[in-house]
């Protein structure tokens, strides 16, 4: 048995098609050629523009729990599970989980609990991403600059532990291209198939573009604990239009931005996604605080301060300085298209096929023959209506 979605507008490659079907396997929850289609139910989305589900590349946490909040694997799984039931109400059908920098005893304890795995009528868990501890204390942010490590003091293995040795749970690293050593890091993670990405640092253009010929393929929070772009000295946001010339063949990199309101001006944002619009990729990070009152909250292992929330931004008690985002996935969308002038289906690409292709998903981010039917009904506004895991609706607006 199949089911047939009729009368939607596809969001599909940066366009928005028109007078679109989607025929779904109703035992495997993939997309199956029309052709192949038998006994079919059909449901009528009357119009809804329908994008693939968002795909969250860097969240530290959500709803009052951190990753780095680790006590035993049942309470720990337990929550993930939590975090994974509420995503969906943001246009999320998965997300990968954000461990900052931590002593190497809690990476160690923390990643085999973030190994991949479908989550039931939720969000499904891809895998980690570490942030840290190879960053620069210049650009720690909200670091704990004491943790940090020279990747040529300190190897992987030593670090994450066994999660260092393959892909399997260790997704994806964070790490300042300008410290000794870590062109052997990126290029011994990316040997494991480990993907490595550029972020809270103060690197030259040109450390910057070694990291990339050494195997790094993607730049953080671009423009947050980085160094800022000099028309005469670019840094590392330089990196984003760098031609396959001037990288050896090798790709422009891919780069993440956080459209919050917060962490970057609309005209920043607009100008950097413009720039190379199918490498952009939207993320929130996200922490504990995300769908929590306003507020002063505790700090964790992470970032030893009180925490300050208003809204979407979140600060060190009496400082300015960032610590996270707020704001849900659909709301970074949204703002992307109204900063920018971009359309829905534009914005829709940075939250999903592209961070599909920077991971190498071939399972998610479009929706396409063979893939996961996780997806998302919006409206105009990119508002999410509702939200579908393998053809099935987990979460509606309004229930």
């Amino acid at each position: 048995m199949t089911t047939t979605f009729t009368n939607l507008r596809l969001c599909h490659r940066g366009q928005l098609l028109e007078n679109w079907n989607l025929v779904i396997s109703n035992s495997t929850g993939l997309i199956v050629d029309p052709v192949q289609a038998t006994e079919s139910h059909a449901v009528d989305l009357e119009g809804a523009i329908v994008a693939p589900g968002f795909i969250e590349l860097q969240t530290n946490g959500m709803k009052g729990f951190h990753f780095t909040h680790f006590t035993d694997k049942d309470s720990y799984a337990s929550k993930i599970d939590e975090v994974a039931q509420y995503l969906p109400s943001t246009g999320v059908t998965a997300f990968y989980a954000t461990i900052p920098t931590v002593h190497s005893d809690e990476f160690k304890k923390i990643l085999p609990s973030l190994a991949p795995r479908d989550i039931n009528g939720s969000a499904s868990l891809l895998g980690a991403h570490a942030e840290g501890p190879y960053l620069h204390p210049s650009k720690k942010g909200a670091h704990n600059a004491s943790l940090f490590h020279l990747p040529s003091q300190k190897n992987p293995a030593s670090v994450y532990g066994p999660a260092a040795e393959d892909n399997s749970t260790l997704k994806l690293v964070t790490l300042a291209p300008e410290l000794d050593g870590t062109e052997n890091l990126v290029f011994h993670l990316s040997y494991r198939g480990i993907r490595t990405s550029l972020g809270h640092s103060s690197a030259t253009y040109d450390q910057g573009l070694a990291a990339l010929k050494a195997g790094a393929s993607c730049l953080t929070h671009t423009l947050n604990a980085m160094a800022p772009l000099h028309h005469r000295d670019p840094g590392l946001a330089g990196l984003i239009t760098a031609s396959r010339e001037t990288l050896v063949d090798a790709p422009s990199p891919y780069f993440s931005i956080i459209p919050d309101g917060n962490h970057l001006h609309p005209a920043v944002a607009t100008m950097l996604f413009r720039s190379n619009p199918e490498k952009c990729l939207i993320i929130t990070d996200s922490i504990e605080m995300a769908g929590l009152p306003d507020g002063t909250y505790p700090g964790h292992a992470q970032i030893p301060f009180n925490q300050t929330k208003k809204e979407s931004r979140v600060v060190i008690e009496g400082t300015s300085t960032l610590i996270g985002g707020c704001a849900g996935l659909h709301e970074c969308v949204s703002n992307l298209m109204k900063w920018s002038g971009c359309g829905i289906a534009e914005a829709v690409r940075c939250a999903t096929e592209n961070v599909a292709a920077f991971m190498g998903d071939e399972a998610r981010g479009k929706l396409e023959t063979g893939r996961r039917a996780d997806f998302v009904c919006l409206s105009p506004a990119g508002d999410v209506i509702k939200t579908f895991v393998g053809g099935k609706e987990v979460w509606r607006r309004g229930q």
